[in-house]
């Protein structure tokens, strides 16, 4: 299993305590694009995908907004492969 796989399955264990950077090394890893719009948001989205998804950059980032990246990453792995 590839390291980036170990660490979604990190997350989907454990959605607490993840930061912001985190998600960006999953983001860059599986060819999703970043947008930080000046405000306190970061912005994931890919060209494949339809639906977007907005993180706020404080940290830790609450297991909500985990679990929302891990479905987008999920729809977008089904999606591409």
């Amino acid at each position: 299993m590839a390291t980036a796989d170990k660490t979604l399955e990190k997350m989907k264990n454990n959605p607490r305590g993840w930061r912001i950077e985190d998600l960006l090394a999953m983001a860059k890893r599986y060819g999703i694009q970043v947008r930080k719009s000046g405000s306190s948001h970061v912005h994931f989205y890919h060209d494949d995908m339809i639906e977007h998804i907005s993180v706020p950059a404080h940290k830790p980032v609450k297991p909500v907004y985990i679990e929302n990246f891990l479905r987008f990453v999920d729809a977008l792995k089904e999606k591409t492969s």
